[in-house]
């Protein structure tokens, strides 16, 4: 036992310090281990920063020294601009008509073209190192973390450029490091004043307003360079919160701001004392303020009549739309973005006294009944064209009543109504003169024929189908007689001669060629679609122009920001559709219709007037066509949903016509129509329609085209028993005339006028 003690004892230290010796190096080499591989990961670590830092200080230096990262030039062209309506007041000089913005108005203006503070008040208040830094305000950078703890905004002008430039507001380290490079590198390839410029062309403003320009106009009613200091520092207080400081509606946080404003300026040295304390009296008067008078400027803006935009507007951006497809190959949405955002200068041919005018009589619905309108009983409505002889729409308007959106349904344009007898001239009496197949005094029964399974057709407005007499066709012009009307389109023209002039002459674009060609739509007007103002209007030049037509305008060109042509000016070039000759006797027929039931039109009635009225036989549609040696224009009146209107003399069409009419005649001098010298006035036979001859008693005057005149009357002998047996001859209707259409397609819709 004692042995096994003696021998344990005398080989444990051995063993044990063997044994401790081996866990000792074990420790050591897992030392040495663990500090390799420590070593090791931070030498991997500290290299790879490196190699991550050397890449990026060297993508940051070659980002910033290398080509421009963004074309100012390419931006300024892509920026949302307000595309500006233009018009030409009675001195032939340039006015704004109307601005055209989707949610962006802006219109950029040079740095040069702005108030000398707006520039300096920005800088004072925004970023009074700007004129030093290079792109970042690095003491203001480190001061933000350092003090505010990013409490406070670090962007320099350059920096916020950027922003307004990229759209990128999102509150990141990657967006804050981009938006940093780029603005070192914006500055290597830009001046100072490019920058600024830049800047001051797409800061928000609140209302609507990006840049200096729209926000002087909306808040001030001046232009950028009228600004005085205190207006200056007021809109640049705008800026940190547009709405917050918004001096329309936050006059009192503007006021403020404004202030500190003014008190950097002064401390930076960049006014006087005196400039301040004239700003700091200075009574801020805004567009809101009361009494408020708009600053002359530039370029006139005319005052709105309605806070919506006027038809005249409507009509210019739609064809202005259809243009740029039909000519420029835009889509239509296309066509839309380039007139809302584009910054386009349209030069529109609206008269503004004119338009006012018409504006005045329909928003306040003078010349019409009064009526409540209502979604249940909806008023009277109504639309009109005026234009001169050369295809310029002066005026043009769609509805009766205050103009309720931007546009909306213009009926002058979109909707098409029964014409009535207000095609007459058009398809009827203007062709049948032209053709030589009728004159002045032409003797024509006046009596219903058998038509179409009718036993006699047509009515005339009496509710008759006339006297069985002949008359001469100034007496049916005059009377608007429906059995003249239709004689002459069945047994002289035939439909499709009367159709042909409708749509290749006059240029009516309604006219159904299957439909409308018959007697009845041709004679009477009783059309598948109808007419609408518009062209109604343009077909009535011919008869005060000598004989031409001209396609209907409303502007003359349009161009870029840059004043570059998009669709450029072309001169419009009449196309004589009718001759000169035919033009003046019908202008002189249409003058012996009696329109003295429109109103006494005063200014109006110093100058000559032609006029034909129109009717549809459930009297569901009104229409007076009318023109003076000025203007001409088409009224059409009724009910959006047809319904009878009451009345049927005088045409109430014809008296908002008149009234409209005499508005804008008032400062013209009264003129007579100019002839084409190939025309001639002489006496008739009032019984055969003949040229008078000696032993004729009762005679009237009438105008002939030279190249057509009727022979001379001899069956007048001057005995009484032969006149009394001429008189009983035209009084006592021969054998009536008989027709039978080509189609026995259903008549439409009669006239009665």
């Amino acid at each position: 036992m004692y042995k096994n003690i003696s021998k344990l004892l005398k080989s444990n230290p051995r063993k044990t310090k063997k044994a401790n010796n081996k866990k000792n190096k074990q420790r050591k080499h897992m030392s040495r281990n663990m500090f390799s591989l420590v070593f090791t990961l931070l030498m991997t670590f500290m290299l790879t920063s490196f190699i991550v830092v050397g890449y990026v200080a060297n993508y940051i230096v070659s980002y910033t020294n290398g080509d421009a990262a963004i074309n100012l030039d390419e931006y300024k062209g892509d920026q949302s601009q307000t595309s500006i309506i233009y018009a030409y007041d009675k001195n032939g000089k340039e006015v704004e008509y109307a601005r055209l913005h989707g949610e962006e108005n802006r219109v950029w203006v040079n740095i040069g073209n702005m108030s000398k503070y707006l520039p300096k008040a920005y800088i004072s208040l925004e970023d009074k190192r700007f004129e030093t830094h290079k792109g970042v305000d690095w003491y203001r950078f480190l001061g933000v973390i350092t003090k505010y703890n990013f409490d406070q905004g670090a962007s320099t002008i350059t920096q916020q450029l950027i922003k307004n430039l990229t759209g990128q507001n999102d509150v990141t380290v990657i967006r804050k490091f981009n938006e940093i490079i780029s603005a070192l590198n914006l500055e290597k390839h830009y001046s100072k004043e490019a920058i600024l410029e830049a800047y001051l062309n797409t800061i928000n403003l609140g209302n609507g307003c990006y840049g200096v320009q729209t926000a002087s106009e909306t808040y001030f009613g001046k232009e950028a360079n009228q600004l005085n200091l205190a207006e200056c520092a007021c809109l640049a207080a705008i800026t940190k919160a547009p709405y917050t400081f918004d001096p329309l509606y936050n006059p009192e946080n503007n006021k403020k701001r404004q202030e500190y404003c003014l008190s950097e300026m002064l401390s930076q040295g960049v006014i006087s004392k005196k400039e301040y304390d004239d700003a700091l009296k200075y009574k801020l008067v805004f567009t809101n303020s009361p009494g408020y008078v708009q600053a002359p400027t530039k370029v006139k803006t005319v005052k709105k009549t309605s806070k919506y935009q006027s038809f005249y507007v409507d009509f210019v951006i739609n064809s202005v739309i259809k243009d740029l497809v039909a000519k420029n190959g835009y889509t239509v949405q296309q066509a839309t973005n380039k007139i809302y955002y584009g910054g386009l200068k349209i030069y529109s041919a609206v008269d503004i006294n004119v338009q006012k005018a018409m504006e005045d009589v329909y928003y306040n619905r003078i010349a019409f009944p009064k009526q409540t309108d209502t979604a249940k009983n909806p008023a009277i409505q109504s639309a009109m064209t005026v234009m001169d002889y050369s295809g310029r729409v002066v005026g043009i308007i769609g509805k009766a009543g205050p103009k309720v959106g931007n546009r909306c349904l213009n009926r002058a344009v979109d909707s098409p109504r029964q014409p009535g007898s207000s095609i007459k001239p058009l398809a009827t009496y203007g062709p049948a003169i032209e053709l030589n197949y009728i004159n002045w005094s032409t003797k024509i029964l006046n009596y219903g024929f058998p038509y179409q399974g009718l036993k006699l057709w047509p009515q005339n407005a009496d509710g008759t189908f006339g006297t069985g007499q002949k008359v001469t066709v100034q007496y049916a012009i005059q009377n608007s007689l429906n059995t003249i009307a239709a004689r002459i389109v069945v047994d002289i023209l035939t439909p499709k001669t009367s159709m042909y002039y409708l749509q290749n002459k006059f240029h009516l674009s309604t006219i159904d060629p299957v439909q409308d060609a018959f007697a009845a739509p041709m004679a009477v007007g009783a059309l598948t679609k109808g007419v609408t103002t518009l062209e109604m209007a343009a077909a009535y030049a011919a008869f005060g122009n000598g004989g031409k037509y001209y396609k209907p305008f409303c502007y003359y060109k349009v161009t870029d920001r840059y004043g570059k042509n998009i669709i450029p000016e072309t001169k419009s070039i009449g196309e004589q559709v009718i001759s000169p000759d035919t033009a003046d006797v019908m202008n002189e027929l249409m003058q012996t219709v009696n329109t003295t039931g429109f109103g006494t039109g005063s200014y109006v009635r110093r100058s000559q007037i032609f006029a034909k009225t129109g009717s549809t036989s459930d009297l569901k549609d009104r229409w007076t066509c009318a023109g003076t040696p000025y203007y001409v224009g088409s009224v059409w009146y009724g009910y959006d949903k047809p319904k009878r209107i009451e009345g049927l003399y005088p045409n109430p069409a014809g008296k908002v016509l008149l009234a409209v009419f005499d508005r804008i005649h008032k400062d013209l001098p009264g003129k007579k129509f100019e002839k084409s010298g190939l025309t001639v006035q002489k006496r008739y036979c009032t019984i055969s329609g003949l040229l008078a001859g000696k032993y004729c008693k009762t005679t009237a005057l009438g105008w002939y085209k030279t190249s057509d005149l009727p022979g001379t009357c001899t069956t007048c002998t001057g005995s009484i028993i032969d006149n009394i047996n001429d008189i009983i001859h035209q009084i006592i209707p021969g054998e009536t005339t008989t027709a039978v259409e080509e189609s026995t397609a259903a008549t439409t819709t009669a006239t009665t006028e």
